[in-house]
């Protein structure tokens, strides 16, 4: 990426030292930003032409500040073009810090990202779901797709997240990705977590999402009513794909368990309770909690009719979700519901303790 480059040299006349001589700042500006240092040189006011930035005369000291200054120039030169070359992204203070010794091998903010996905990989049934990795990798892989659109670099220090990053980055998500309100502020969330590994392992400093402010839009997804899955429960489906998501569904909206949930339960999660009926026992994979469903008839027909029938210890025929998702849609045009059918839809119905308990459980094929 093109920048300007320049670099001057001042007296810096409000810290004249003892003997009259004034020290000499460098100044580097790269696309109008500027950077500063001592060059640890000293000129007096008698021999230094501040338009010119260069000692006047024929004097040895005017020779002697002039050569220094000329090799410095030279060095900053050198610095940018070759960090132009390498990086194709320069700043002032880069070059400055170059300069002076002060660089270092920083971590790269794609790289710690890596590192803490490989991290979440390993705790995937354990401490973290499928589905939070993946949330994570796509975050970075946006994250990526910014830093090459924006700098044409691979990566980029995690130094140099800045505010303007951060608005940048979100403005590329709502944007070039087509990310909507909500889905952005959940990637600005994960990206946000990086940023607080890097402060608190002290690769970073200042926060720059301090007076950046994440808040996430109420959604109402809306629901079914009771008519509307007596209508899903009597239709006789096309086919058994639809007829296996279709009890996946309905499963679902009697036992309120989300997919991922729904998706891991094995014969070992129904188990006999004090009371003496059948309960579904797990734990809830989102949030590691204990949930204990009671297995009503509708669940139990379903479960019935997949008994002996499905590998590797299933009780339920599980598709992946997105899959799930989309024949869902053909459910719900084959029953005229004009509404967008989803599997998180099952648990936000309205049923009657009648409709959970009679009998609609005779809809169900055994």
């Amino acid at each position: 990426m093109k920048s300007t480059f320049n670099i001057c040299f001042y007296a810096k006349k409000d810290k004249q030292k003892a003997n009259g001589a004034y020290p000499l700042f460098a100044r580097i500006t790269v696309d109008g930003v500027a950077s500063r240092f001592n060059t640890k040189l000293d000129v007096l006011p008698s021999i230094w032409d501040g338009k010119m930035g260069k000692a006047t005369g024929r004097t040895s000291e005017a020779s002697r500040i002039n050569r220094m200054l000329d090799d410095i120039n030279a060095s900053l030169n050198t610095i940018y073009h070759e960090m132009q070359r390498r990086d194709n992204y320069v700043t002032a203070e880069k070059v400055k810090n170059e300069f002076l010794g002060h660089s270092e091998s920083h971590e790269t903010i794609l790289t710690l990202f890596q590192k803490h996905n490989d991290d979440v990989k390993q705790l995937v049934g354990i401490s973290k779901t499928i589905a939070t990795y993946r949330k994570y990798e796509v975050t970075r892989r946006h994250l990526a797709e910014f830093i090459q659109s924006k700098y044409n670099v691979s990566d980029i220090s995690i130094k140099e997240i800045s505010p303007m990053f951060i608005t940048d980055f979100e403005l590329y998500l709502r944007t070039a990705c087509k990310c909507g309100y909500n889905t952005t502020a959940k990637f600005m969330q994960f990206f946000k977590r990086i940023i607080i590994i890097a402060r608190n392992n002290g690769i970073l400093v200042n926060d720059p999402f301090a007076n950046y402010k994440i808040r996430l839009e109420k959604v109402d997804r809306g629901y079914l009513t009771e008519d509307e899955i007596k209508i899903i429960l009597k239709k006789k489906m096309v086919s058994e794909r639809l007829e296996h998501v279709r009890d996946l569904f309905i499963f679902a909206c009697f036992t309120g368990l989300a997919y991922i949930d729904v998706a891991g339960l094995t014969q070992d999660n129904i188990r006999k309770s004090f009371d003496g009926n059948l309960w579904i026992m797990t734990k809830r994979q989102k949030t590691n909690t204990d949930v204990n469903v009671p297995l009503l008839d509708i669940p139990k027909m379903i479960l019935k009719k997949y008994k002996g029938k499905l590998p590797n210890g299933k009780i339920l025929p599980i598709i992946s979700n997105q899959k799930l998702n989309a024949y869902l849609k053909e459910i719900a045009d084959v029953c005229g519901i004009k509404k967008n059918l989803t599997f998180h839809l099952a648990r936000h119905i309205k049923l009657s303790l009648s409709l959970k308990l009679n009998s609609l459980q005779r809809f169900i094929s055994c």
